[in-house]
């Protein structure tokens, strides 16, 4: 789950929305996942690595990047392999006693090679990134553009979103320091957050944690060759 095109953002979002749910067979360990490490599971994903029926993985969905945070290694900023180690285990714990015998054929040939933790590879995600992503790219256009007009500052080149943060681009350095803790720079903070908040469809977005970047177009010519592509690299 890493954009918001991709269908395990789709059918957690739906999760999320209350359209459907999690899969029943994976309700106990989203359950123990969550009082072991006081997080929220919103969907468990279990998927092949390469399509290769002998590496199965379990994708654990979390809401919040602080939950996704707790399953990290602040050394290495991998995963922790502990925690990894130990939901591999308990999955194969819940799947192993569970009543397979009346599920439907798909289900059985499902857990079939995950009974054994070795074989499964657990790695987590979180549904609050993508959809603080969504949130910003749905904002249209054309009320982009309509901003930039009623803000009407001749010195402002231009506007720019990627992800869930938007960039304000002065057109020089000089009035990148002059604006970069003024009053303005705080109106258009207000500004932004007051229309990004309108398609936030799940309120993520937290007016005292928002916050718009400044910059210059004459450090995006200069330094990154005006291209948009050396620049977010």
């Amino acid at each position: 789950m890493i954009f918001t095109s991709d269908k395990d953002y789709k059918s957690t979002k739906k999760i999320k929305q209350g359209i459907s749910t999690i899969k029943k067979e994976f309700e106990p360990l989203a359950k123990w996942i969550d009082q072991k490490y006081d997080v929220k599971t919103l969907n468990i994903i279990f998927d092949y690595i390469h399509k290769n029926k002998s590496q199965p993985r379990i994708q654990i969905c979390l809401e919040y990047a602080r939950d996704k945070g707790k399953f990290m290694d602040n050394k290495t900023y991998n995963f922790d392999k502990r925690k990894q180690k130990e939901v591999a285990e308990k999955f194969a714990e819940i799947t192993s006693n569970y009543e397979l015998e009346n599920k439907t054929n798909w289900i059985k040939r499902l857990f079939k090679l995950i009974y054994k933790s070795k074989n499964v590879f657990v790695y987590f995600s979180d549904f609050e990134t993508i959809a603080k992503d969504e949130a910003n790219k749905n904002i249209p256009e054309k009320e982009i553009k309509k901003l930039k007009t009623e803000i009407n500052n001749p010195e402002l080149w231009g506007i720019d979103r990627r992800f869930n943060s938007v960039t304000y681009f002065l057109q020089t350095d000089e009035q990148l320091k002059k604006y970069e803790y003024s009053e303005t720079h705080k109106k258009w903070k207000e500004q932004y957050f007051e229309l990004l908040k309108e398609y936030d469809e799940f309120k993520y977005f937290k007016k005292e944690y928002f916050n718009i970047h400044l910059d210059s177009k004459e450090n995006f010519d200069t330094n990154y060759e005006s291209n948009w592509y050396y620049y977010y690299k």
